[in-house]
Order: structure tokens, then sequence, then C-alpha cells
């Protein structure tokens, strides 16, 4: 893999530590700017948003520019909008700075997922977008943790100021090491957005996109209440949490290591075995919470299978949207970011019917179950459309 690509994995592990930083800082945000703690929740909601609706616009308002100034414009945006929060006495100032710097953030992801696969051979766009999406990985077992201590020893700007200090060496990495001409604009043979659009409505990436945002979905949804799980039903103290979140996340860092390995040679395998396992290993964990043994082996092949399953997905679609390669990365961005904010809601939705902790573990075998049944009956589909897609072709193919 080109070393430039694990420099955007830098940029990546800096703002997907910013994405999950907050659930550690939110009450001292609150106590600090004086307003109540889901007032402060809606901090991290603006961010989910801005990640949703920006990746798709900001992939479009890229290809005005080279790859490599669109990617050092939303990196450098992103930095700045950091100081600006970690200095502001203002929370209305601040929500801007979270909505501002997520736009930044899908903007830098959509780009950095075609520069990355842009970057190496045609087929190896699996491996490549593994390496992107390392660095989040690596911020679920590092960054976070270390901006949850950051805030609790020098307050909650310190992490914001950490944030934009890891931002500074990446902003110059990629200033020197993304290839100019490896990242243009789109010249005059290249496709027009609207060409690009209309090559976004292909069955195979709409149905591609929908598997990713619900296998998402279940991630998000059983990773944001890890927490009360592990406190409330498996009975383990709270000093447990960061270690169980650190096993999810090493998990996850396996998974898109092992899954970048495996996605560009078999990926239908992959996905239906890894799908397979997935669905059984949420409904064990279900089955299995109150035991300690049980949870800790279990959040880690999760992590794994959560991650190796959902990076694969991404680079699918990035196969299936060759003929938009500008805004194959933001729309993937977008779907996946839909999924992280589905998630927790369906989570969140079951616990406060009164279903109890073990709820999200429950919502999230749901949904993988869905992306199942519908990858199955999208395969199915397109089998029975194949012969007669090739009949079609023959006829026109032969003389009249």
């Amino acid at each position: 893999m080109p070393f430039a690509l694990y420099l955007l994995g830098l940029a990546v592990f800096a703002q997907g530590t910013s994405e999950f930083m907050l659930s550690g800082l939110v009450s001292d945000i609150a106590r600090d700017l004086d307003v109540s703690i889901p007032s402060a929740g809606h901090l991290a909601s603006a961010f989910a948003v801005g990640m949703v609706v920006g990746a798709p616009l900001m992939a479009l308002l890229s290809r005005r520019f080279s790859r490599r100034r669109a990617l050092l414009a939303f990196l450098v945006t992103f930095l700045l909008v950091h100081v600006v929060g970690a200095l502001t006495t203002s929370f209305a100032l601040l929500l801007v700075t979270r909505v501002v710097g997520a736009l930044a953030n899908a903007g830098f992801l959509a780009v950095a997922l075609v520069t990355a696969t842009s970057m190496v051979e045609p087929d190896a766009k699996g491996r490549a977008t593994s390496a992107l999406l390392g660095g989040v990985t690596v911020a679920c077992v590092a960054g976070v943790p270390a901006g949850a201590v950051l805030g609790e020893v020098w307050g909650w700007r310190s992490a914001f100021w950490a944030v934009a200090l890891l931002s500074v060496p990446a902003v110059l990495a990629i200033a020197r090491a993304v290839p100019a001409g490896a990242a243009g604009a789109p010249d005059a043979a290249g496709p027009s957005a609207l060409s690009e659009l209309r090559a976004l409505r292909g069955p195979r990436l709409l149905s591609t996109l929908l598997l990713g945002a619900l296998v998402n979905g279940a991630t998000f949804c059983t990773f944001t209440y890890l927490a009360p799980l592990v406190t409330e039903v498996t009975g383990l103290g709270p000093g447990w949490v960061p270690v169980v979140l650190a096993l999810f996340g090493i998990g996850s860092f396996a998974g898109v290591t092992v899954g970048g390995r495996v996605a560009d040679v078999r990926p239908v395998p992959l996905l239906v075995l890894g799908s397979l396992a997935l669905l059984g290993g949420w409904v064990l964990l279900a089955v299995t919470a109150a035991s300690p043994v049980a949870v800790l082996v279990l959040v880690l092949v999760q992590g794994t299978l959560s991650f190796g399953v959902g990076s694969t997905l991404i680079s699918q679609a990035l196969y299936a949207a060759t003929a938009a390669p500008t805004l194959a990365g933001g729309f993937a961005t977008a779907a996946f970011n839909v999924g992280g904010a589905l998630g927790p809601w369906c989570g969140g939705l079951a616990i406060s019917a009164g279903l109890g902790y073990r709820s999200p573990l429950w919502t999230s075998a749901l949904l993988v179950a869905t992306a199942l049944t519908i990858g199955a009956t999208a395969l199915r589909l397109s089998r029975r459309m194949r012969p007669a897609a090739t009949a079609a072709q023959a006829r026109a193919d032969s003389p009249a």
C-alpha cells in the first residue's frame, strides 16, 4: 500500500476521535457552558446529521478542485473549527463548529475513499479501504479513551486542542505525499456530475449501500449502549467499561485488516459467512450477557465481524460505482453514517420501551437479519435477471 494511504489514515484517526469522544465529555461541557446534559448531547446529533448531509454535498463541491486541494481544504477547516471550539464560551457557537466540523469530516472521508482506491490497482479497493478505515478503528481503541482521560485531567477543551494538534502533521503530510496528478478534478473527458448521479442509481450499488447502513446500524446500536450493558446486566464495575470498549476497538481493527485482505478476492463468501456469524454472535451475546467471560470474548469477536463485514461493503460500493469516481465515496460515507445514527436511535427506543439493556443486542440481531434477507433477495433477483440480460445483449449483437 502507498505510504500516502497511511497518512490519510492519520487524518481519519483524528476525525474519528473527534466524532466519538463526546461520549466522555458531555457532562463536562454541559457544566462548563451552563446547559443541560440533553442539550449538550445535541452536539453528537449535530455531528451525525452533518456527516449524513455533508458527504454527498461535499463530494459534489470537491469536483471543482484537485483531490489534494480538496483534502487539504477539508482538513484545514476541520482543524480550525476545533480551535474555535476549544476557545469558545458559547454553546451555540460550539454547536455550529460541530456541524461545520462534520461537513469537513464528511467531505474529507468522501474524497479520501476515492483517492485511496485511485492510488492502488483496480482490484485492490478492499485493501485500500481497510487501510483508510483503520484510522477509525484506532480512534475507537486509543483516541476516544485518550480524549476521555484528557477531559478528566485538563477539561473538555484539552480534547479539542488534541484533535487540532493531531490534524497538523496530517495536513503537512498530505500536502507533500498525496500526488497532485493522482487526484485531479475531472477533466473534460471525465463523467459529468449528472452522469455520476445517474450511475449511483444502479441496483447493485443501492442494495450495497442499504446493506451497509443496516450492518453499521447494528454495530453502533450495541456499541452505544455497551456501558450500561456491562454494568447493569453483566455486573462488572465501571472500571471495566474502558476495557470492554477497547476490546471492541481491537476487534474492529482486526476486522478491517483481515477484511481488507479478503474483500478483493472472495467478497461474497466473506459477506455471507461473516453476516451469518454476526447474526449468531449478537443473539449469543444477548443470551449470555450476564456472563463476564462470554461478554469479554464476544465483544472482541463482534467488533471483528462488524468491521470486517462493514468495510467489505464499503469497498463493494466503490466497486459498484466505478462510473461515479468522484461521488461514490460521498454516498458510501452518507449511507454508513445513516446506519450510525439509526442504530443508536433504535436501541434507545427499545430501552425506553422497558425492554432492558439486552434489547439493543436483539435490535442489532434484527438489523443484521434484515440485511441478510435483503441481500439474499437482491442476489436471487440478479441471478434471475442475468440470463435475460445476456439474451437481450445477444439479440442486439446479432446481425439484422
